[in-house]
């Protein structure tokens, strides 16, 4: 059961990478890796339980921790053009 749900995830990983390789925005292709690196955690955790290896889980919540730590970076990349201390907005644009 566990290697079928492994199969439909890698399956469900083609249109994926289709969408992050093709876009067409920016903001397509930071979701597509933001949900390439979700179906990767899960696959990892999936691994976990197949092989029977819980160290394998700890690094499944590393890699969903860095996952969503990037996907932030680059969305704050994207909007400031820096990832170091955040300049003021213009004028028009404030949240």
């Amino acid at each position: 059961m566990l290697t079928i749900a492994s199969l439909l995830l890698l399956l469900a990983a083609v249109p994926t990478l289709v969408r992050l390789l093709r876009g067409p925005t920016l903001y397509d292709r930071t979701l597509a890796t933001n949900v390439f690196g979700t179906m990767t955690t899960l696959l990892i955790a999936l691994a976990a339980f197949i092989f029977e290896r819980a160290d394998l889980l700890d690094i499944a919540l590393l890699y969903a921790l860095v996952n969503f730590v990037g996907t932030i970076a680059i969305l704050k990349f994207f909007r400031y053009r820096t990832l170091g201390k955040t300049p003021p907005l213009p004028p028009g644009e404030e949240s």
